[in-house]
C-alpha cells in the first residue's frame, strides 16, 4: 500500500459525518431520546435525551391527551356541504361571486380561464343536532351528525398552499417543501413511546369511492425528514404481510432469527462506537422492533376477539383489510396499546366536477366507521386521553368548476377558510368555532391558521410548541416554525 493511497483512506474514515456523530454536541446524542424507553421532552438548547439517573423530564404543561387519532381526508372535503350551511348559496345560484365578494385569491390552473365563476349551491340538507344544536350535513353524513355533542367543529380554518401535495405537505409538516419531520415524527422524538412492541407513529392509507385515484400518497408524508430515521411513521400494510418484511424467509425460524440478530447488533455496535453515526443507533434499534413486532402485529390485527356488536358497528366492510372501517378498528385497537400517534389517510375528497355522484359515495365510506370509532374510543374510556382529528388539506370554491348543473357541478380547491373537526382530550365539545361570510368565501371570525392546529395539539400533549426544536444545518427548527398559537376558546 502506497502512502497516497493510506492518506485516501485515512480522509475518507474521517468524514464528516463521523467527526459530529463522535463529538460530545453532535446528533448522535438526539437519536438516543425515545430508544431509552423514557418519556422526554425536547428544549431549544437542550436534546432529548433522559436524564442521567433515568428519571423523565416534565411536560411542559400538563397533558391532556396520551395520542392522537388523526382521520386525514385526503383531497379535501367539501365543507358546503358538510359542516357550513350556507342558504345563501341556494339563494344567489348561478350568479356570479364576484357581485358578492371581492375574489382576490388565488386559482387554480383547473379554473383560471374559466370566463364565468356562478356560484353553486349545495343539494344536500342540513340539521340542527344534539343538545348543542350544532348544524351538519346530515344528509351525507348521517351518523357522524349525531357525534355532535362530542366534537368541536372549526368553520375557520385556512392554509396557504392552493394544489394538494403542498397542502398535505404542509398539514404534516409545517412547511409546504418536502424534507422536514412529519406531525407524528416531532411527537415520537419529543415524547418518547409508550409501547415496546410497537411502533411509536403508525399509519394506513384507503381508498375512497369517490375519486379513488386523484392523488398519490408520498411516504414522506409520515418520514421523519432530518429527524433520525427511527422517528418515522411505520404504514401498515393492506395485502401481503402487514409490515414489510415481518415473516421469516422460509427455512429461518425464530432461534435462528434471534442469533441473527444478535450477531448483526454486535457488527452494528461496533460501527456505532466508531463512527457515531445516530442512523446505525436508528438500525439495530428499527431490527429490535421489527423481532417484537413479529409476535405484536399478529395480535394486532386478529380481529376474533372482537365482539360481532363492535364488527357490526363498524359497518359491512370492517373484515376487509385496507378499508377505511377496518383501519378505523385497527386505530382503536392501536390506541388500547398505546401507539402514541395514527393516522387514517383516506383518498378520494376530490370533487372538481361531479360532485353530486361522487360525493356521496366518499361520505358513506366513513360515515359510519368514524361514528363507531368515536363511539368506541368513549366506550372504552379511552376518548378522555385520547385527542381525534378529522379534516382535510383545504376546502373547496363556492363558484362552480365547469358546467353548473344538478347533476355534474363541482367545486374547486379553496385554502382561505373551510372545517374540520376534532373530539376528545382536551376539546371543548358540542361547539363550532369561527365562521365564514354568507358565501362561505372569507373568514369572518376567530380565523385558525395550520400553524395553529398543530400549537393546540402538541399544547394537548403537554408540549409547548416553541420548545419542542431541533438543531439541524445550524438552525433550531420546530414544528409550527416561527409561527402558531394556542387556540385557548377551544380547551376545555
Amino acid at each position: 500500500m502506497n502512502i497516497k493511497q493510506t492518506i485516501l483512506e485515512n480522509q475518507m474514515m474521517l468524514t464528516r459525518r463521523h467527526f459530529f456523530g463522535r463529538s460530545a454536541s453532535g446528533v448522535g446524542v438526539a437519536a438516543l431520546a425515545s430508544m431509552m424507553g423514557d418519556s422526554v421532552i425536547a428544549g431549544s438548547n437542550d436534546s432529548a435525551i433522559p436524564k442521567p439517573n433515568g428519571s423523565m423530564r416534565e411536560y411542559h404543561t400538563p397533558p391532556k391527551a396520551k395520542r392522537v387519532i388523526y382521520l386525514f381526508q385526503s383531497g379535501a372535503p367539501s365543507q358546503q356541504e358538510l359542516f357550513d350551511y350556507k342558504p345563501a348559496l341556494q339563494e344567489h345560484e348561478g350568479r356570479e361571486l364576484a357581485d358578492y365578494v371581492e375574489m382576490n385569491q388565488r386559482v387554480t390552473g383547473m379554473t383560471a380561464n374559466q370566463k364565468s365563476f356562478p356560484i353553486a349551491g349545495s343539494r344536500y340538507k342540513f340539521a340542527k343536532h344534539g343538545e348543542s344544536g350544532l348544524e351538519l350535513g346530515s344528509e351525507l353524513l348521517p351518523k357522524i351528525s349525531t357525534l355532535a355533542d362530542d366534537m368541536c367543529l372549526i368553520r375557520s380554518m385556512h392554509t396557504e398552499a392552493i394544489n394538494h401535495d403542498p397542502a398535505m405537505t404542509f398539514f404534516q409538516s409545517g412547511h409546504q417543501l418536502p424534507g422536514r419531520p412529519s406531525v407524528g415524527s416531532w411527537l415520537h422524538y419529543g415524547l418518547g413511546t409508550m409501547n415496546e412492541d410497537l411502533p411509536t407513529f403508525i399509519s394506513m392509507v384507503s381508498r375512497g369511492t369517490g375519486r379513488p385515484n386523484c392523488q398519490p400518497l408520498y411516504d414522506r408524508l409520515w418520514g421523519s425528514g432530518f429527524l433520525p430515521s427511527t422517528y418515522a411513521g411505520v404504514k401498515l400494510m393492506s395485502i401481503g404481510d402487514p409490515v414489510l418484511y415481518l415473516s421469516n424467509p422460509d427455512g429461518l425460524d425464530a432461534t435462528a432469527r434471534r442469533r441473527m440478530l444478535d450477531d448483526l447488533a454486535k457488527l452494528n455496535q461496533e460501527k456505532l462506537d466508531e463512527f457515531g453515526d445516530p442512523e446505525i443507533h436508528s438500525r439495530i434499534q428499527q431490527y429490535e422492533l421489527a423481532y417484537r413486532m413479529q409476535t405484536s402485529v399478529p395480535d394486532l390485527i386478529d380481529f376474533s376477539d372482537e365482539p360481532q356488536h363492535v364488527l357490526d358497528a363498524y359497518g359491512p366492510d370492517v373484515q376487509k383489510r385496507g378499508s377505511y372501517a377496518y383501519n378505523c378498528l385497527l386505530a382503536r385497537r392501536l390506541a388500547q396499546r398505546d401507539v402514541r400517534f395514527i393516522q387514517l389517510f383516506h383518498m378520494g375528497w376530490d370533487q372538481h366536477v361531479t360532485l353530486p355522484k361522487q360525493l356521496p359515495g366518499q361520505c358513506r365510506d366513513v360515515d359510519q366507521a368514524t361514528t363507531a370509532l368515536v363511539s368506541d374510543l368513549k366506550q372504552c374510556g379511552l376518548l378522555d386521553d385520547t385527542l381525534v382529528v378529522w379534516g382535510g388539506e383545504f376546502g373547496r370554491t363556492s363558484y362552480c368548476q365547469g358546467t353548473l348543473n344538478a347533476e355534474t357541478y363541482g367545486r374547486d380547491h379553496h385554502p382561505r377558510c373551510f372545517s374540520l373537526w376534532m373530539a376528545g382530550a382536551g376539546i371543548k365539545p358540542g361547539m363550532s368555532y369561527g365562521a365564514t361570510d354568507e358565501v362561505c368565501y372569507n373568514i369572518t371570525e376567530n380565523p385558525v391558521h395550520v400553524h395553529d392546529l398543530h400549537a393546540t395539539m402538541l399544547h394537548l400533549l403537554g408540549i409547548d410548541h416553541e420548545r419542542l426544536t431541533y438543531r439541524f444545518q445550524g438552525r433550531y427548527f420546530r414544528l409550527t416554525d416561527v409561527h402558531g398559537h394556542v387556540v385557548q376558546d377551544i380547551l376545555a
